[in-house]
């Protein structure tokens, strides 16, 4: 589908958001949904939902809603729900050992395949059933198992070096920890995690969310 170039990326943050509740909707046994039913579980604005799927067609009709069984097999298609991205974790600390555990248990198209790290007491091990390599082995394993999209957990003044080798290597997705600005080619994506950040906005909606409705 070439729709997907035109779809500003707010609202391609939002898909998979939408995908994964009409999974539940459908597991449910719900038929059809409104914008305003979504907007009350999802707490986004039913103009935005109107204007998110008004992006990828006519997906609803007024006083009806949306088709729940429609609308989640045509997000996956989409999304290309049914194609699976390995992944690699770089720095199994505190936080990239949490991801380890976590491994994307909701998500069906992500699998985290490997993680690496310089620690010897860590190297050639397994954490949660997924194998932990040494910084050497980076490039082959990445080749070997095709992984798109490298989780950045490591010390900041590495970071840069450690993502340059990873896209070297054919990682086109950088999910980054660090607080490290990174310097990547144009058909490379990073997102970047502020974990402070993402806090401070939450609590900044979550005021202005009360404020409307005192």
């Amino acid at each position: 589908m070439g729709q997907d170039n035109k779809i500003p990326k707010v609202t391609a943050k939002r898909l998979p958001l939408y995908y994964r509740y009409f999974e539940k909707l459908h597991l449910m046994g719900k038929q059809r949904v409104s914008s305003a039913q979504l907007s009350k579980e999802l707490l986004i604005d039913p103009a935005t939902i109107r204007r998110d799927f008004s992006y990828l067609g006519e997906l609803g009709k007024k006083g009806y809603g949306y088709n729940v069984s429609y609308l989640l097999h045509f997000l996956r298609d989409f999304l290309k729900q049914d194609e699976v991205t390995n992944v690699i974790i770089i720095g199994v600390g505190n936080l990239g050992t949490a991801l380890l555990h976590y491994n994307f248990y909701k998500s069906r198209n992500t699998k985290i395949v490997a993680a690496f790290d310089t620690d010897p007491n860590k190297i050639n091990k397994e954490m949660d059933g997924i194998p932990v390599y040494g910084m050497d082995s980076l490039e082959e394993v990445i080749k070997l198992f095709r992984v798109e999209v490298a989780i950045l957990t490591v010390p900041v003044q590495v970071a840069q070096k450690i993502t340059d080798e990873a896209i070297k290597a054919g990682v086109r997705g950088i999910l980054n920890f660090t607080p490290s600005v990174l310097t990547v080619p144009s058909h490379v994506q990073v997102h970047n995690i502020d974990l402070t950040t993402e806090l401070q906005t939450l609590v900044y909606f979550l005021k202005n969310y009360n404020d409307d409705n005192e």
